[in-house]
């Protein structure tokens, strides 16, 4: 039986490096995978996986609309498909992470998603919650803060560098925007105790 994967860190650990190997890795045994990604976050263009490293593959692009399942069982129809790839899954859709779970369950086809738990604040996405809910593997990516610590939250910051403490949930960046910090140092920035 296939499982639902839920692959999770700070941001700049490596999760859509780490992916496109498992994309590599699967398609040198003559495997088919399908890459997936938010169209929301369009850094690398529209429908494009990359990673800091400057590798990127094209993937099928989504919106918090899009029937994840029906896609892919819409492709698996003209090629067998042996995996699927989520890039940024902290912006599924709670109902886009059951129908992925369908996929794993139903059409044992595995399903590896990547992404971050948290948002700037401190809260938890809402397909990140679900992931760490119900996958059947998670697998903890790990970086560090600039203390040294293992960093866990993801520090959304200003052009001059200081932390942004309040706005909206989703705000697309990499390491222009955040900065990949332990807790303590995330609560020292974002004045809490």
């Amino acid at each position: 039986m296939a499982s639902l994967y839920f692959t999770y860190s700070a941001m700049n650990a490596g999760k859509s490096t780490s992916l496109l190997q498992v994309a590599h890795n699967y398609e040198e045994r003559q495997q088919h995978v399908l890459l997936m990604t938010p169209a929301l976050d369009d850094r690398a263009g529209k429908g494009r996986i990359a990673s800091r490293l400057g590798i990127g593959r094209d993937a099928v692009s989504f919106t918090h609309r899009t029937d994840l399942a029906a896609v892919v069982r819409a492709r698996y129809m003209q090629q067998a498909i042996d995996c699927v790839l989520i890039d940024e899954a902290q912006f599924l859709s709670e109902e886009q992470v059951w129908q992925l779970s369908s996929l794993a369950d139903t059409d044992n086809i595995p399903v590896m998603c990547y992404g971050i738990r948290t948002d700037a604040f401190g809260n938890a996405f809402p397909g990140s919650a679900v992931l760490l809910a119900i996958a059947d593997k998670l697998v903890e990516m790990k970086t560090i803060c600039h203390c040294g610590r293992k960093a866990t939250m993801s520090l959304r910051v200003d052009e001059q560098g200081n932390a942004i403490r309040m706005g909206q949930q989703i705000a697309i960046g990499g390491n222009d925007r955040y900065v990949s910090c332990c807790r303590k140092h995330w609560k020292e920035a974002m004045g809490l105790r």
